[in-house]
């Protein structure tokens, strides 16, 4: 396991994805940034992260012996071992919002932006960015944002944090490499943010509608009870939970 520890960058993916295009990488070869200039997160995003106070890091993965038919089984096994991490570190409350925001209680503490790099129709290999909360204790006009120091009082050592992602990222996808899809599947399914709760939604033409989170689809989508009690699957760029 090779680790690149960076002063400043724009985007710790960004440069992993030129460093696995350029040279041959080991597994697991993990950029850690001390500030990053242009973070980004989901759907184009950008993620605000005070210099040396949190976590904003890249991890590379070889994923080709996978055989992925659902490549949101990469979101299922990051988020997992953050859970178990911050479990760890004895973070109260935690839940993942579909698809891969980890809260403590209803405040975001961590982000995950993964990028697969996919040849000749198959995915050969994702980047897995992880933004994580950990020092920092003011969040300017992010309401939703909390960290680590906010949840606990205490101050964290960050490279102990992750040292434990990185040993629980092997942890669960060697879970995933044996097959294990079900037991994923329901260990991230029991984490999700207010499943099974009455919820508010916003589809892509912006009507706002209500129903029940009651779980993921294989392919990731999530599934919701609607009104007429009929379960209705949504993907990633159609549907915004509101809380």
């Amino acid at each position: 396991m090779f680790i690149v520890k960076l002063n400043a960058i724009d985007s710790t993916n960004s440069y992993l994805r030129k460093l696995s295009v350029d040279e041959t990488i080991d597994d697991y070869t993990t950029v850690i940034a001390k500030k990053q200039t242009r973070g980004r997160g989901q759907m184009g995003t950008v993620w605000d992260s005070q210099a040396s106070k949190n976590l904003t890091f890249s991890v590379f993965k070889n994923v080709s012996q996978l055989y992925l038919e659902h490549p949101f089984y990469i979101s299922v096994v990051t988020s997992l071992a953050l859970l178990k991490t911050l479990q760890l570190f004895s973070i109260p409350r935690l839940s993942v919002k579909w698809p891969n925001d980890i809260l403590s209680e209803n405040k975001k503490i961590c982000g995950i932006l993964i990028e697969n790099v996919i040849k000749q129709n198959s995915i050969k290999a994702s980047v897995i960015g992880i933004g994580l909360n950990v020092n920092q204790t003011k969040f300017e006009n992010l309401p939703k944002a909390s960290s680590l120091k906010i949840i606990s009082g205490k101050v964290f050592n960050l490279d102990e944090i992750v040292h434990e992602i990185l040993k629980n990222l092997k942890h669960y996808f060697l879970l995933l490499e044996k097959g294990n899809y079900d037991l994923l599947k329901k260990d991230y399914e029991a984490y999700l943010f207010r499943k099974n709760k009455p919820s508010t939604f916003k589809d892509e033409e912006g009507i706002v509608f209500s129903g029940f989170i009651k779980g993921i689809s294989k392919s990731g989508n999530l599934q919701v009870l609607l009104e007429d009690d009929i379960i209705k699957e949504f993907d990633l760029k159609t549907i915004t939970l509101l809380y």
